[in-house]
């Protein structure tokens, strides 16, 4: 099932990529692609990366190998966050800057009990993101 917003260089990097956690990776990814067609991806910092308006907003972060994370951030530039705020009605969110968190998955019976939070969290970054 080929979607317009997947990417076959994120197809081939998933084909290969070697990952306890590979199916639930995947999973997440799915629905996150599935949840908005505006949303496309590609590869970043060696992981897939989900781009809304041509700019990176939250990528995957594939080790430490037991777990895997989503790192929500506003792009490769470095930003001002004057006027920037971001609320967390999930709880998921652990703030590394004031523009700038992560999301922690632990196992499959984690990735369950997030992902749909996780999902619309995703869709409320991109817009709170868009320039």
């Amino acid at each position: 099932m080929n979607m317009s917003n997947r990417s076959e260089e994120v197809e081939q990097f998933m084909a290969a990529l070697e990952h306890p956690l590979k199916a639930e990776i995947d999973a997440v990814r799915a629905a996150i692609l599935a949840s908005d067609k505006t949303i496309t991806e590609r590869i970043k910092w060696k992981a897939p990366s989900f781009v809304h308006a041509g700019d990176d907003r939250v990528t995957f972060r594939l080790a430490p190998k037991g777990i895997f994370q989503l790192i929500f951030h506003r792009g490769a530039k470095v930003k001002d966050t004057t006027g920037f705020k971001f609320e967390d009605d999930s709880g998921l969110l652990e703030w590394l800057a004031a523009d700038r968190a992560v999301v922690t998955l632990q196992d499959a019976k984690d990735v369950k009990a997030k992902k749909a939070a996780l999902v619309k969290l995703v869709g409320r970054w991109m817009k709170a993101t868009a320039t």
